[in-house]
């Protein structure tokens, strides 16, 4: 596992042997790799992440299943993205904002939370389709580098990725953090710094289904701490968090505590979805940590 604050993008330098091989040419390996990638897609052809049908392209999903998501590109609120149903203007808060506004700065997120986002997180989370995380951090990364782009223009310095963790014996019982699978992606996409180790979870919280925005603040209170090298990677900079589901804000809003504790000069979120909360929502389709 890495630790510390990683450059992900650098190119690397190398000695050159004398008895190293022929350097091949950028463009015969280049058509080396795609040549090699279509014979892949023709034994094995890629398959849409939500139906298995066979697909051309690369969104990962056929047409219909692509027809059936729902993009959060209309207007919203301007600290957590809690979609309006009419434009109120571009630094608009909505009422939960206003009335007690989040200690993060921004949430980025390119999805709503539905049936097809949902059978996209459960296979990466608990069918262990870790090749799924790269579908889902394509879809991250527009938003992404444009918040990016805009952060390193203000302060002169790049954003830090940082995951969300999750408990050892969760990773144990997993295999893999998926916030941090994420994270690798978009950084590796984006060329963006990554302090994956900056955060651990020392508590677990247990499950999330069914609880409220109340319930699950109580829950992951006090759940997570810096990580011993953590403080010099997040220390003065914007460190934007990344996860796969952001649910009612509670987990976003502990970690983002504990970091601008530890010298963070701002927050924002990043996750691949959200749930849209309605008056008369099914608690039970909140995603579970």
């Amino acid at each position: 596992m890495l630790r510390g604050l990683v450059h992900v993008g650098a190119a690397s330098h190398k000695t050159r042997m004398e008895s190293a091989p022929p350097t091949i040419s950028f463009d015969l390996s280049t058509a080396l790799v795609r040549a090699g990638r279509g014979l892949i897609d023709l034994v094995l052809p890629p398959r849409c992440v939500e139906c298995g049908q066979v697909v051309q392209g690369d969104t990962g999903f056929c047409p219909d299943c692509w027809a059936g998501l729902r993009f959060l590109n209309g207007p919203a609120c301007a600290r957590c993205d809690t979609p309006f149903d009419v434009a109120q203007g571009e630094d608009a808060l909505c009422a939960a904002c206003i009335a007690e506004p989040p200690p993060y700065d921004r949430v980025i997120v390119p999805l709503a939370y539905g049936a097809a986002t949902r059978d996209v997180v459960m296979r990466l989370k608990y069918g262990r389709r870790v090749g799924t995380a790269r579908l889902m951090a394509r879809l991250m990364v527009p938003q992404l580098a444009e918040l990016a782009a805009a952060s390193e223009a203000v302060t002169g310095r790049p954003v830090v990725l940082v995951p969300v963790p999750l408990h050892r014996w969760r990773i144990w019982w997993r295999g893999f953090n998926q916030a941090a699978l994420l994270a690798q992606h978009l950084a590796d996409a984006a060329s963006l710094p990554l302090a994956i180790d900056a955060l651990i979870r020392h508590r677990s919280t247990g499950s999330m289904r069914g609880r409220g925005k109340k319930a699950r603040a109580r829950a992951v209170r006090g759940a997570f701490s810096i990580g011993l090298h953590g403080g010099d990677a997040v220390r003065g900079r914007h460190i934007i968090l990344v996860d796969d589901v952001f649910t009612t804000g509670a987990t976003a809003a502990a970690v983002t505590r504990v970091l601008m504790k530890a010298g963070a000069v701002k927050v924002s979120i990043c996750a691949f979805a959200r749930v849209v909360v309605h008056a008369d929502a099914d608690q039970d389709f909140l995603p579970p940590h």
